[in-house]
């Protein structure tokens, strides 16, 4: 009983009052959830019916693309029924999503229209994401599938539809962009017919065939059923696609007089209340202050994990997050009051013994060891420098990220199993934020073995070029054991060229940089993933060697002077390095153990001339993302709040020798 005692002393009416900004109680509560802290035998007493009909509820996702407009239709959808939106993508709250333009998480909102209720579920776009979308199209009985009029249907677009049709839902068809000046309406009606093959080559059913299909602009903030460049004023807002929502859309099937039952889907942490688990409730009400435990299926069997009582119910409304006093089946709700259960696992009445069947995640396709750091700068910037904080760090992760596994390895070292370099960069980003100091490997691919065959993932690769550039593209893709699987101009762009291509994953890791270099920064790359193939044979020359430091202490402008000639330079002078640091990429493919340390020898010798003035060329600075697709198999990258440094596994030179004779695997 510690634990709810604990919590109903954190709510005193002076923790009340302090939390007030994070949650607020609606001044009319529209649903008709009774004012003040009933009880929960009062509540029951309440006519259900009256707030808790399942037939004025909608869930819905908003699945696409990468950039197709999600998360910026989630903002005018907010602000057509009255959201106060503090700033543009409202729906981004994490700031590294702020920062990067993308959507990292899965998030719920609810909007009210026309008497119904809206459970909108925004979700992101990139393939390495792919685990928010799986686990969230189980919560939702429609879907806006969001295309870009100009671009149209491309490799995302082909994974989130099919989750949304294995699910049974019928999606919404949504061209957005249609304002731009190159979508014309038979653009329109072409990407419609690719969308349509689509739907028929996932084996969509002949009533999700039969889909709806809106015209929009989210940026300019309309949505029509009829093509437009320019709506009338009257009708220049998002009502059309609203009421579409509401008419084929199916409400939540759900039974209001069978025991309460919900599957968790999200999860997070509040220094208040503890775990928050978000889910849809699947059959019956819930009150603050029920009794619920919270059950996992095994082989065994059904395991109970923990009886709790509610503590808190909660719905996201708007931009504000909303308390309430009951839900019912099929509404979309998050509660506080346990601290055991997690993603997958149902959260029932006392007397149910049944757990919901869990959601079945695509596995992972590549793996990274994270360890200790050991290089001779370690524990200068982080706090958290320790094996032990490091796990318990990644163990937190995969609770509520069902998408990465983590396993312990050797030497307080962990393997973290995920999606692409993308969603692993995105980790450790954060952890260096938070303070950690830790080693990286470079990722490696996840095989499999069947019938004696060794399989390795392969990716679907969409690529839109200026036409100049196609040549470097197809050449270095070759060397990366891709193929074209088709190739052709793109609609309404003279001068652009698009390749759809397979190629195995581990030739793609590192490869984005080496592509925005190669086409100046014009081109766009896709990729998502395929299929098991069989093994397509060793890699061609992706990568030259590198520049090894065997000096340490600050890097010296003299020293760099000379070494430019080399290669290109990693550092700039005052930088601190160490012996088997990497300092720079050779313009062979062999590595050269050099000193960046040297400094200008000092004479009692008056010269005649004056000391040279030291020009050096910028440095390639490399982000955390290039860093990862970088390395080989002999490096490692140390991770540090402040820095991000490239070095050799093994620091003496004399080890690397030993090593590099060995046979590889």
């Amino acid at each position: 009983m510690a634990g709810p005692l604990l919590l109903r002393s954190l709510f005193s009416a002076s923790s009340r009052k302090s939390l007030s900004s994070h949650l607020v109680r609606p001044p009319c509560l529209s649903r008709g959830f009774t004012a003040g802290p009933a009880s929960a035998a009062a509540a029951a007493a309440t006519d259900a019916k009256v707030f808790l009909e399942p037939s004025r509820l909608r869930n819905v996702a908003v699945i696409a693309h990468v950039d197709h407009g999600k998360t910026t239709l989630m903002d005018r959808l907010l602000r057509q029924c009255g959201a106060d939106i503090p700033h543009e993508r409202a729906m981004d709250s994490i700031s590294l999503e702020r920062e990067r333009g993308i959507t990292i998480a899965s998030k719920v909102t609810s909007i009210s229209w026309k008497e119904n209720e809206l459970n909108m579920v925004d979700t992101p776009g990139h393939a390495d994401f792919g685990g928010e979308v799986e686990r969230v199209v189980g919560m939702v009985e429609g879907a806006v599938l969001v295309v870009d009029a100009g671009e149209g249907p491309l490799a995302q677009t082909k994974f989130v539809l099919a989750k949304a049709l294995n699910y049974g839902l019928r999606p919404i068809l949504l061209l957005n962009k249609v304002d731009r000046p190159s979508v014309s309406e038979e653009r329109c009606d072409e990407v419609e017919s690719l969308v349509f093959d689509l739907f028929a080559n996932l084996g969509a059913t002949e009533e999700q065939l039969d889909f709806p299909v809106l015209y929009a602009s989210a940026k300019e903030g309309w949505a029509s059923s009829t093509f437009t460049k320019d709506p009338p004023a009257d009708v220049k807002n998002m009502s059309q696609l609203l009421d579409a929502i509401v008419r084929h859309v199916p409400p939540p099937k759900a039974n209001l007089d069978a025991p309460f039952q919900m599957l968790v889907s999200m999860m997070e942490k509040d220094y208040y209340l503890g775990r928050i688990l978000t889910g849809r409730v699947s059959s019956g009400i819930i009150h603050v202050g029920d009794r619920i435990h919270g059950l996992r299926s095994k082989e065994s069997g059904v395991e109970k994990i923990e009886e709790g009582k509610v503590v808190k119910l909660m719905k996201k409304k708007g931009t504000n997050m909303v308390l309430i006093d009951s839900a019912g089946a099929g509404d979309i709700i998050s509660m506080a009051g346990m601290a055991s259960p997690s993603i997958g696992h149902t959260v029932a009445n006392t007397e149910v013994m049944t757990a919901l069947p869990t959601v079945v995640l695509d596995p992972p396709t590549i793996s990274m060891t994270f360890g200790v750091n050991d290089s001779p700068l370690a524990g200068r910037d982080g706090t958290h420098l320790t094996g032990g904080k490091i796990g318990d760090r990644l163990m937190a992760e995969a609770e509520t990220n069902l998408a990465i596994n983590v396993l312990p390895g050797l030497s307080e070292s962990y393997e973290v199993q995920g999606r692409g370099e993308l969603q692993l960069g995105i980790l450790i980003e954060n952890m260096r934020r938070e303070g950690f100091e830790l080693s990286v490997s470079p990722p490696k691919v996840m095989y499999k073995t069947e019938n004696g065959l060794k399989l390795e993932p392969i990716e679907e690769v969409t690529i839109e070029v200026n036409d100049e550039h196609v040549g470097l593209v197809m050449e270095a893709l070759s060397h990366r054991r891709a193929e074209v699987a088709d190739m052709g101009p793109v609609a309404g762009n003279v001068g652009r060229t698009r390749l759809s291509l397979t190629c195995p994953s581990r030739g793609l890791v590192g490869y984005r940089s080496v592509f925005s270099s190669d086409t100046r920064g014009t081109g766009f790359m896709h990729r998502a993933f395929l299929t098991y193939e069989k093994f397509r044979g060793p890699l061609g020359n992706v990568r030259k060697g590198v520049l090894v430091s065997m000096g340490y202490g600050t890097i010296t402008a003299h020293a760099l002077m000379s070494l430019e000639a080399r290669g290109t330079l990693f550092v700039t002078p005052g930088m601190e390095t160490y012996d088997g640091m990497i300092v720079g990429e050779h313009s062979r493919d062999t590595d050269l153990d050099v000193n960046p340390v040297r400094t200008k020898e000092l004479t009692n010798v008056r010269a005649a001339c004056k000391d040279e003035n030291v020009k050096l060329s910028p440095p390639r600075l490399m982000t955390l993302e290039e860093a990862i697709g970088y390395v080989a198999s002999d490096e490692l990258i140390e991770v540090t709040p402040k820095a991000i440094r490239l070095r050799k596994r093994y620091l003496d030179v004399n080890k690397r020798k030993a090593m590099s004779k060995r046979p590889k695997d």
